[in-house]
């Protein structure tokens, strides 16, 4: 008799990397220099999370900015992310009309020591990041930098025996840690709590990040 192995409940991710990185993320990068040289100017006026020492976040309207390297990572990141909802929602497998898409976006320059803590993304429905610049972290540190989502069951690890402790994907009860790569795209519930571990490098980590809603219109 053999034993069916099934998963009952799954979170969903999307991943995707930008097909010409290189030259997008230069420009992007020299702009959001321009941007947090700001300061005040352009810092997030009302964090929901303490900003330590080499964070910056920005207001969360960077993809209404005209430059055209925003509008393109922006044109591409809406397509990237209305192909993740159409592989996972058979209800949007044929596009329908009638959606229209709202949004909060940011970006957060990260260097040595900075880092963001525990949190979600209330009120909306997709979240994702886009990596402009990793930062070159130190091969000193694990986790550098990292992107973290601790396991969101968390009556999980209720009781831990032998036959629990070690789980292979997707069933394992650790926390799914990431590494971001220039030009790779992250998508995943904007209910799903995260957080970035301490940066450690001689460069500035830099990521854009966005919250997305859907409403219908007439």
């Amino acid at each position: 008799m053999t034993v069916n192995v099934f998963s009952a409940f799954a979170v969903p991710f999307g991943e995707s990397y930008h097909p010409e990185p290189a030259p997008l993320n230069a420009e992007l990068l020299q702009l959001t220099r321009q941007l947090e040289a700001l300061g005040a100017g352009y810092r997030n006026p009302q964090p929901v999370v303490h900003q330590p020492e080499g964070l910056f976040e920005s207001e969360f309207d960077f993809f209404a900015r005209p430059e055209p390297c925003v509008q393109r990572l922006r044109g591409w990141v809406w397509g990237e992310l209305a192909e993740f909802i159409r592989n996972i929602n058979p209800g949007m497998a044929e596009n329908p009309r009638g959606l229209q898409i709202a949004s909060q976006t940011w970006f957060h320059f990260t260097r040595d020591g900075g880092y963001f803590g525990y949190h979600n993304h209330p009120m909306a429905s997709w979240s994702g990041v886009y990596c402009v610049a990793d930062g070159d972290p130190s091969p000193d540190y694990s986790n550098n930098g990292s992107l973290v989502f601790p396991h969101p069951l968390t009556v999980a690890n209720a009781f831990v025996d032998p036959t629990n402790a070690v789980l292979r994907w997707p069933y394992t009860q650790a926390n799914y840690v990431l590494d971001l790569k220039p030009g790779q795209l992250l998508l995943f519930p904007s209910w799903l709590g995260h957080y970035v571990t301490p940066f450690r490098g001689p460069s500035e980590r830099v990521t854009i990040a966005f919250n997305t809603w859907f409403q219908k219109v007439a």
